[in-house]
């Protein structure tokens, strides 16, 4: 047996692909599983939160039954091309137009039946007695890989000082079922949905844990539509003010919001008003101009590349001014 070879409970399993990272070998496998392929995983490096090159030291191996391996290899080296989809294409879950979508996406797809599959829910295929339906389950699972991985290379450069407990922290935040889901409803994401019955009837358009996973799972489509860089350019895009947000003290330690609130309370004031007086810069990044009023007296007035943080700024400044610590 050859050393790329060994047995495994299915038969003889070959070595398709080697990285010294295991989250690029996780997003391989992602790819591989949504082709219907099963892929074991050994490695002599340790986890870890970021891609490592350590040459020599350690080497994670992804294997494949040994009949699907030149499958395998042919579906890695196509990826290797950006603008080549891997996912066999299913028949559109329904006669609808997502080019309005494609442009919030800021992505058009080379392949339209990528996009059609992110948006198949489960409950469609299952009311499919002829089994043609695909749902988007296995490109929720690859797009979380990818997610995964563009969040904590963004944490890597954005925030170098930070500790790996500092950034987990950040990463558990922003890629939470809450998080994403309002991802999502920036969007629109629920509107275009194909739903089941079902579903449909219990309000599954606006359900957290749905929307999440389709926005993995659209991720994932544009990662196989368009490569690595157009998976990372929308990531940094809708992620923008997410960390924007990062960097408010409130993200850390102190709310001055909640401070804001405590204080003019305590002195039988009205609670603040926040008010968005201007916008500008492009969509993707924009600044905001917040005023805090408290009985109709301005007491703050600050920008910020979010609205929750030129109001914690602005909050802060009205602390200062009503004397409060």
């Amino acid at each position: 047996m050859c050393p790329d070879e060994r047995e495994g409970a299915s038969g003889p399993l070959a070595v398709v692909f080697r990285t010294q990272s295991d989250i690029e070998a996780s997003i391989v496998r992602g790819l591989l599983e949504a082709h219907g392929i099963y892929s074991s995983l050994s490695s002599d490096l340790p986890h870890s939160v970021f891609p490592l090159t350590i040459d020599g030291l350690g080497e994670v191996r992804i294997s494949v039954p040994a009949a699907q391996a030149e499958e395998a290899r042919e579906i890695i080296r196509q990826q290797a091309r950006p603008g080549l989809a891997a996912v066999e294409p299913p028949e559109p879950a329904e006669a609808r137009d997502l080019s309005v979508l494609e442009d919030r996406l800021g992505h058009r797809f080379a392949d339209p039946h990528l996009l059609d599959r992110a948006l198949t829910h489960r409950s469609l295929a299952n009311e499919d007695a002829t089994g043609a339906t695909g749902d988007n389950e296995s490109l929720e699972f690859l797009g979380d890989a990818v997610l995964g991985f563009l969040i904590a290379e963004m944490l890597f450069h954005d925030f170098p000082r930070f500790d790996e407990g500092q950034k987990s922290k950040i990463k558990s935040s922003l890629v939470s079922t809450t998080a994403l889901a309002q991802q999502a409803k920036k969007i629109g994401l629920g509107e275009f949905l194909a739903l089941g019955r079902g579903e449909e009837k219990t309000g599954g358009r606006q359900k957290f844990a749905l929307l999440a996973d389709a926005f993995e799972a659209v991720l994932a489509a544009i990662y196989l539509d368009g490569g690595l860089e157009a998976a990372r350019a929308f990531v940094a895009r809708e992620f923008a003010e997410a960390f924007e947000d990062v960097r408010n003290p409130g993200f850390w330690g102190r709310d001055y919001k909640s401070a804001l609130q405590e204080l003019v309370q305590a002195r039988n004031l009205p609670l603040p008003e926040y008010v968005v007086v201007a916008e500008s810069g492009p969509d993707h990044r924009k600044t905001f101009l917040v005023e805090v009023r408290v009985k109709g007296e301005l007491l703050g007035e600050a920008r910020g590349a979010s609205k929750k943080v030129a109001e914690q700024e602005a909050a802060r400044q009205a602390i200062e001014r009503l004397g409060g610590q």
